[in-house]
This record gives structure tokens, C-alpha cells and sequence, in this order.
């Protein structure tokens, strides 16, 4: 069965065309800059070709049709008609607690996504959009929805209440939620077969480290607590996010400055996290040489990153009674020895041991980065779309 996977984003699509017999991907890549000057169309196949066509790509539905003519390309495509396309998986960013888990989009599933653009308003209207096109342009094929939120929905009401009065989550749903579901989903997963235990037996905690950053407390396979919130603003610092940050102080800043509910909104998203503190980059590969070279705010950027890691994991270890493994994903997860290094120094309480040759290896793919102590450290590549693939094949096949 041939599963197309959208991730649709305010000015992208991200796609990834899965053959699901053997869960191989024959082709991915993305449209930027839609609606804009110069939009691009990135393409490569499971053979190493390569394609970059610029156009102008006016809207979500002019994207997926750019996508879907590449894949029917007779020089670049792997598909020879659209019906090939079995069924479309989409990512979307939040599912409030409408939706526990992924569903087939039919009218009432659409009323419903809609429902939760107030949850995300910068997200999900883009994830509609990818949805409502691909409707029109595959009606044949079935439609599914994953939610970044829906692995975090059973947390215990005491993990995810805010301290606020219990009649405003009641009124409007604001409690922590979390995100990067499909993520933390699949590397727990993967660490469970890579440990050869049941992952029932497994308390494991799982650190998406990006752009965007988060950690989750895996207790059986279930996400018992994780750092992001209402918001992916909340929990770890980031490329451009505040991460955990006092209200009040916020509520200062936006008298002294004398700013608005728009201007504070980009400040803790757009404006802080690494680049607010370093004001050198987002990027960690830029702030780890800034300060190999004697940068002391790339340094200061640094530091506080790792030191919120820690101590998220500390506070997950404490909360499940102990911890089987800790794994590292996303692109800083997986790449940068430095983040991790600092990250597990000192956490050798808790059973956790950096072997620093494997650490520094420039292995890739599924490794332990320990010396094989009671708890183990991992890097696994976390895989979303292909959890997408495979949540999409099961409804449609059930």
C-alpha cells in the first residue's frame, strides 16, 4: 500500500511517499515559500536523484498539486497515476482533548479540527488547509489525522493542571497538553526493541532536542508527563522559544516596554531561546563554536540549555521512581556530542554513564552512548512520518 505523508505549515508542505509492504520511502521532500516570490520545490527519490524547481506556488492546494505532478514525473516521479496514492496521512499539531489518538477525516472529524484552531492558531489552520486540499485533489483516498498532542493525552489530571482556577480549563480547555507526540512515540518504541525489554517493563525518558525542544516521561509505553504545555512555548529553552518562563515577569516586561498581546507573543517565540540569550544564532552548531572560540554569551546560551535538560530529566526520574534509559533525538539529539556530554555529566546517581569515545563517534542510525550501567543512554532518529504512515495504513485497513 503506497501512504503519501503531509506535514503542511504555514508557508511549506513536507511530504514523504512510503511503499508500507516494506515500509520503504520511495520519495520526500517539500515546497518553501508558498504565497511568496521564488517558491521552491525540493524533491529527491529513494535512488539519490535529486530535483529543485522554482514556480509560483500561491496557496496549499497549487503546493500539493507541484507535489503530486513530481511524483507522476516521468524523469523524477516513482508513481505512475494518482490512484496509486492508497490513502494520505497529515500531521496535526494539536488535537485538544477531542482526540486521544489518530481518526479517519470524514465531516464531523472536520467540524472538529476546526474546533481546536483556538488551541493552535498557527498551526492547525495550515494543517487544515493540507487537508481540504488533498480532499479535493485525492477524493478517492482516504484522509487521516495525527496529532503531535494525542500520545500526551493520558498524563495524569495532576500532571497536566495548571494552577490556575480549575473553571478556566473547564471553560477553555487550558491545561499542558504537549507536543511532538509522534516523536517521543516512536524513539521509546525503538528503544524498548533496542534494549530487547517489553517496553510495558520500561521507564524511559525521551529528549526531543530541535529547533523546537522537549522531553517526555515514558512509563510503560505511556506518556506520564512531558515539558511542553498549552503552548509548545513552555519547558526547555530553544533555537527561538523562552521555554519555562514566570508569567509575571512577562507582564512586566510588557508594561516597562509598553507592548502589546502581538508584540509579547513574538518576543517569548520568535525572539529568545538561544538567539536571546547568545545573539549570535537558533542554530547550536553555530552557538558550540562560538563558544569553542571564547564566546561567553554563546557559552551562557549553552549552558542553560543543558542545565534544563538535566534537570527536566532529573525531575521525570523522580516522578516515575527511577529511570531503564534516556534517549536523544532530533537534530541536536542526534548530532551534537557536546549537548549530550553536558547534559548526562553528573547524572551518574541516577545510573547514567557516557562512554566518551561512543559519544563523540561520528557513528549514525540506533546506538547506546554508554558504558552499559543500570540505565542506559541512547541516540535513536526519530521517524514522525513514518509513524504517520503507519497510524494512517492501520485505520484505513481496520
Amino acid at each position: 500500500m503506497i501512504i503519501l505523508v503531509l506535514n503542511s505549515g504555514s508557508s511549506s508542505v513536507k511530504y514523504r511517499l512510503f511503499e508500507m509492504g516494506g515500509e520503504r520511502c520511495l520519495a520526500w521532500g517539500g515546497v518553501e515559500r508558498i504565497g511568496a516570490r521564488g517558491a521552491i520545490l525540493n524533491h529527491q527519490r529513494y535512488d539519490g536523484h535529486k530535483v529543485k524547481l522554482a514556480g509560483e506556488i500561491v496557496d496549499h492546494q497549487a503546493a500539493i498539486e507541484y507535489i503530486l505532478a513530481i511524483l507522476l514525473s516521468k524523469n523524477h516521479g516513482v508513481i505512475g497515476e494518482r490512484s496509486e496514492i492508497k490513502a494520505v496521512g497529515h500531521r496535526v499539531v494539536h488535537g485538544g482533548e477531542k482526540f486521544t489518538g489518530s481518526v479517519l477525516i470524514d465531516t464531523e472529524v472536520m467540524t472538529q479540527l476546526h474546533d481546536c484552531i483556538e488551541l493552535a492558531p498557527l498551526h492547525n489552520p495550515h494543517n487544515i488547509k493540507g487537508i481540504t486540499a488533498c480532499r479535493a485533489l485525492l477524493p478517492d483516498a482516504p484522509q487521516v489525522a495525527v496529532f503531535d498532542t494525542a500520545f500526551h493525552q493520558q498524563m495524569p489530571d495532576y500532571a497536566y493542571l495548571y494552577g490556575l482556577p480549575y473553571i478556566l480549563y473547564k471553560r477553555y480547555g487550558v491545561r499542558r497538553y504537549g507536543f511532538h507526540g509522534t516523536s517521543h512515540r516512536y524513539v521509546s518504541d525503538r528503544a524498548a526493541r533496542l534494549m530487547e525489554r517489553p517496553i510495558e517493563e520500561l521507564k524511559l525518558i525521551t529528549c526531543h532536542l530541535g529547533n523546537g525542544c522537549s522531553i517526555a516521561a515514558v512509563k510503560g509505553g505511556v506518556s506520564v508527563d512531558t515539558s511542553m504545555g498549552f503552548t509548545p512555548t513552555e519547558g526547555l529553552l530553544m533555537g527561538t522559544r523562552t521555554g519555562d518562563l514566570d508569567p509575571a515577569a512577562l507582564l512586566y516586561i510588557m508594561s516597562r516596554e509598553e507592548i502589546g498581546i502581538g508584540e509579547a507573543n513574538s518576543l517569548i517565540n520568535k525572539h529568545s531561546g538561544l538567539q536571546g540569550i547568545s545573539g549570535v544564532s537558533n542554530d547550536m552548531r553555530e552557538i558550540e563554536a562560538e563558544a569553542a572560540a571564547g564566546n561567553a554569551r554563546a557559552e551562557l546560551a549553552l549552558s542553560v540549555f543543558c542545565y534544563r535538560v538535566k534537570k527536566y530529566i532529573g525531575a521525570y526520574a523522580a516522578a516515575m521512581g527511577g529511570i531503564d534509559g534516556v534517549v536523544f533525538t532530533g537534530g541536536i539529539g542526534e548530532n551534537s556530542s557536546e549537548v549530550r556530554h553536558r547534559t548526562i555529566d553528573g547524572l551518574q546517581f541516577l545510573g547514567l554513564e557516557l562512554d566518551p569515545e561512543a559519544n563523540r563517534s561520528n557513528d549514525t542510525g540506533e546506538r547506546f552512548i554508554d558504558r552499559g550501567g543500570p540505565a542506559r543512554v541512547m541516540v535513536i532518529p526519530t521517524n514522525e512520518e513514518l509513524v504517520i504512515a503507519r497510524d494512517t495504513v492501520g485505520l484505513v485497513n481496520h
